[in-house]
């Protein structure tokens, strides 16, 4: 054990469980991510059990623990559960402290919020459908053979990116074999995708009207191709955290230690 009070923030996702460290003046001691898999609750414990072994802490140093995401009310442990709009709004607030908008895109959902001195003023979420987020991303890296590391870079190498006409992940897939059949490069297929998971996400951001600094958090902020082409939907630049992951779940581990602070 440490010996030093840490507060723990723990979003559950679905493609991704991220945990969060950070002692009692906000400063980050450990983090982690971990593929969700089929048990919401075992992801979470392993994701706290490596953000604490890169602290060199022991569970018994967790004063506090809040958990965010869709699958919050699984995570073991916790004292508080607080949704996913408010702990991303609270994390990306600390590491930009000027930010007015935000546009998060996971493995599951998306949403756009808009900021005023950091807290929240509009929000938006999209339908639950997975085109437009992470897994729209993977199914598609998937039927076209690539990594999804490689995703992003050559889709900016396109100079003529496809048009995907449909918003359905099933069809969408279709159109994309449909467009290898017709011998379009890849690049130009992948520039498509990333542009179509672009317009959703900006048509969130339009809805609640976003200011600019604006920060892109979610694992989807690693696809460059997808940063760039959400730019140019939104006319304006994004900001990117170092680790876009963790924003909701930095953001838990802040409210988890202004918690302790406020009973105190």
């Amino acid at each position: 054990m440490s010996g030093e009070a840490l507060y723990a923030g723990v979003d559950a996702g679905s493609a991704t469980t991220k945990a969060v460290l950070t002692d009692a003046a906000g400063a980050v001691r450990g983090s982690a991510v971990v593929p969700s898999g089929a048990r919401l609750a075992d992801a979470a414990a392993r994701a706290l059990d490596a953000a604490l072994h890169a602290a060199g802490a022991a569970r018994g140093d967790v004063a506090r623990l809040v958990a965010t995401g869709y699958g919050r009310e699984k995570v073991p442990g916790s004292d508080r559960a607080v949704t996913e709009i408010t702990c991303h709004a609270r994390g990306v607030a600390s590491v930009f402290p000027g930010a007015r908008g935000v546009v998060d895109i996971g493995g599951q959902d998306s949403k756009a919020i808009a900021l005023e001195n950091g807290a929240v003023r509009r929000f938006e979420m999209n339908d639950k459908c997975a085109a437009g987020t992470g897994r729209f991303l993977e199914v598609m890296a998937r039927t076209l053979e690539i990594p999804l590391a490689e995703f992003g870079p050559r889709a900016l190498r396109s100079a003529d990116p496809a048009k995907l006409s449909s918003t359905c992940t099933v069809f969408a897939e279709s159109e994309v074999i449909s467009l290898l059949a017709q011998d379009r490069a890849v690049e130009d297929i992948l520039a498509g995708v990333c542009r179509a998971v672009a317009g959703r996400a900006g048509s969130l951001a339009a809805r609640v009207r976003v200011q600019p600094p604006c920060v892109m958090t979610g694992g989807v902020a690693l696809n460059s191709g997808v940063v760039r082409f959400l730019e140019e939907a939104l006319g304006l630049p994004l900001e990117l955290p170092e680790f876009p992951q963790t924003m909701g779940a930095l953001g838990a581990a802040l409210i988890a230690a202004e918690t302790a602070a406020a009973r105190t």
